[in-house]
């Protein structure tokens, strides 16, 4: 009877000590804080040194995320350290919508072995700014393409291809003045400075037509006419009758420039 009890008796030591040797376990795994959103907003304002990670979806991010936030989603963390985040000490702050997602992002960075992880929860509990990808947008400068003839302002199109954009990249360097004079009838034409790539396709202009010719000439065209040219842009809605009102008879100036936007 007394060996069974000791028999017994060892036994439940030892399942005791598996138990236990799972809970240290854990708790080694689970090497993170949990913070309040409050709390995370407050370390924002006084450290200076930390990442905000936000591990939903690229598209729930862009919805709407806390300002200077990266996007690692969840499902992206495995085993291996993210790019994004080269310093195994650096000091991250994640959160997800809810809670759930940044739990489980937060344990699997600590198993990887950063050292400096705190989990504030979901964005549902952030009383702070939130910003979405189209506010970064709408406050980039835009640049817009403009033409000056006679002391009319255009505001013209360019084309989707190569010889566009080389002419864009020269118009940033300086603007550009050509004069033209007029050929056949239908088209105003001047010499550039430089020259450009070509993308010759066979065309019928229109008015308000710019056209490339041999990669160094720039015409406006201000009636039809049907030749392989290359087409750089045009000035919308315009008749025949108000571009020769603006080109008048004989050589004129024209101007293009870039006008930035804020």
């Amino acid at each position: 009877m007394k060996k069974k009890l000791l028999c017994f008796l060892g036994f439940c030591l030892t399942i005791m000590a598996g138990c236990s040797g799972a809970d240290d376990s854990s708790e080694v795994l689970n090497t993170f804080h949990t913070i309040t959103a409050e709390e995370a907003g407050q370390m924002m304002k006084t450290e200076k040194e930390y990442v905000i990670v936000d591990v939903r979806t690229q598209q729930e991010y862009d919805e709407g995320h806390i300002p200077n936030a990266i996007c690692i989603p969840n499902e992206e963390i495995v085993e291996e350290m993210p790019v994004q985040l080269p310093d195994l000490n650096q000091m991250l702050l994640v959160y997800c919508r809810s809670g759930r997602r940044s739990k489980e992002a937060c344990e699997k960075l600590s198993r990887i072995g950063y050292a400096n992880v705190y989990d504030f929860g979901g964005i549902l509990d952030w009383k702070g700014e939130i910003v979405k990808e189209e506010d970064y947008d709408a406050i980039q400068p835009v640049a817009n393409l403009v033409l000056e003839i006679n002391g009319k302002i255009f505001y013209p199109e360019l084309e989707d291809n190569s010889s566009a954009q080389a002419f864009w990249e020269k118009l940033t360097e300086k603007p550009l003045t050509v004069e033209l004079h007029d050929y056949g009838n239908f088209e105003k034409v001047g010499d550039l400075p430089w020259s450009l790539p070509t993308n010759d396709t066979s065309i019928t202009t229109k008015p308000g037509d710019i056209i490339l010719y041999q990669g160094n000439q720039i015409t406006i065209y201000y009636d039809e006419n049907t030749w392989d040219f290359t087409k750089l842009g045009e000035i919308g809605n315009v008749t025949k009758e108000e571009l020769l009102e603006v080109l008048g008879e004989g050589d004129v100036t024209a101007s293009f420039w870039l006008e930035w936007s804020e």
